[in-house]
């Protein structure tokens, strides 16, 4: 590899790392002949397939020049940092080699806006066209769209990209106005409207014609930086729930804010707790896997998530009425919110209780946390002690862990630099 070519690889891979809208495919498509590369299975960019494979994804910016100043952003216009620009056949030859020598199984590619929002489009659409049409590369493809992109080029990236994403970034108007004033949710919600429209028309079409083309069959994705400014839990989920009707959103992706860019007096002084971020995907979990709706998670009276204890659990203490749960008779529905039970244990209990009565020692082979499912449910084998007469405190007691305890909500509040 040149020196130069090595160069840039170094930048704009470093550039790239902040984006963690790219942790899976959700698309299959079987190896050809006549062609290189295949994207089978679930899971791009050193994520775990559902088989246990782990594949690996070249994550990568066309350029890291960009005429936004944007606060939170490394690459931002006025950063001084080291600048570089691969050319459409340098990217190209080097996702087509990676991949030869078995480093790679597709590619993630973003950019930093340059000129403006169509030319960078473009110059993305170009490159994921070459590979397709020239280079006949089957792997897996993620484009980044641009914000204020064109119908046409957000049309043809579809045609090429296995999925397709724009960073939502701040979920407040505001807020997103005021760390980036270039930016707007109008130019970020147009791009997504059109993902989403040409999702369904290719749909419509393959109802139709069975060999008609597909537009980014793995949907798109967002992301939201959590802890930039100062949303709340409740403001940050149900903007998710919204984006989650769209028939294309697959993936709402919430990454918690690092201050990289600690002269900004608008930005935070400190890095919120990771367990924030890691609460907000339990509770985006709960939305698409388990039927909660994000009011029922946080509301006016609990609008942020508790940090020592997951979502889940944290309802069930708040509603004790819905308990206990006879695991014998109760839905599938409500057999989901008892905390210690996953999807596939309550699928197994309500196919196993067709033939005969589940135990507690049934409920443990099956996968049940009986560790904290025990005070929620009512079945053979299990003490009389549950929630209502221990009381939700004691039960939240004794789940919690030293660990846990350590982890205090008011590590939310956050903390601006004087001005």
């Amino acid at each position: 590899m040149k020196d130069s070519l090595r160069e840039k690889l170094e930048i704009l891979a470093e550039s790239a790392k902040y984006d963690v809208s790219c942790a899976s495919s959700g698309t299959t498509r079987k190896h050809k002949n006549g062609q290189i590369g295949s994207a089978h299975g679930w899971g791009i960019c050193h994520s775990f397939t559902e088989d246990g494979r782990c594949v690996s994804l070249l994550k990568i910016m066309l350029t890291n020049y960009c005429i936004y100043d944007c606060a939170y952003c490394i690459n931002r216009r006025s950063n001084d940092l080291r600048r570089a620009t691969f050319t459409i056949a340098e990217l190209v030859e080097l996702t087509v080699e990676f991949y030869r020598r078995n480093y790679i199984e597709g590619l993630f590619l973003s950019s930093g806006v340059i000129r403006n929002p169509d030319y960078t489009m473009e110059r993305l659409v170009r490159v994921a066209r070459q590979l397709r049409e020239v280079e006949h590369f089957n792997g897996y493809l993620h484009l980044k769209s641009i914000p204020g992109a064109s119908r046409e080029l957000v049309a043809k990236a579809g045609r090429y990209a296995d999925r397709l994403s724009i960073n939502l970034e701040i979920a407040k108007e505001e807020n997103l106005k005021r760390l980036a004033p270039e930016k707007d949710h109008a130019s970020i919600f147009r791009p997504m409207s059109y993902i989403s429209q040409g999702f369904l028309e290719s749909a419509e079409d393959r109802r139709r014609l069975r060999h008609a083309p597909r537009f980014a069959p793995a949907g798109q994705s967002t992301q939201m930086i959590v802890g930039a400014s100062d949303e709340t839990d409740r403001e940050i989920l149900t903007l998710s729930s919204t984006l989650y009707t769209r028939p294309s959103m697959k993936r709402v992706y919430y990454s918690g804010y690092i201050p990289i860019n600690d002269y900004d007096r608008r930005l935070p002084t400190q890095q919120p707790p990771l367990a924030r971020e890691h609460r907000l995907y339990q509770a985006d979990w709960l939305m698409r896997f388990y039927g909660f709706r994000s009011n029922e998670i946080v509301d006016e009276r609990y609008p942020n998530l508790d940090l020592e204890i997951d979502p889940k659990l944290s309802w069930a203490l708040r509603h004790p009425e819905c308990f206990p749960v006879d695991i014998n008779r109760a839905d599938y529905e409500l057999i989901l919110r008892v905390p210690g039970i996953g999807v596939k244990s309550a699928q197994l209990i309500v196919t196993a209780r067709r033939y005969h009565r589940v135990t507690a020692s049934m409920l443990r082979k099956m996968g049940v946390v009986m560790k904290r499912a025990q005070y929620f449910l009512q079945c053979l084998e299990l003490p009389a002690l549950g929630i209502n007469e221990l009381n939700p405190r004691i039960v939240r007691q004794r789940l919690i862990t030293p660990a846990q305890r350590r982890q205090s909500p008011n590590q939310l509040t956050l903390v601006f630099p004087n001005e």
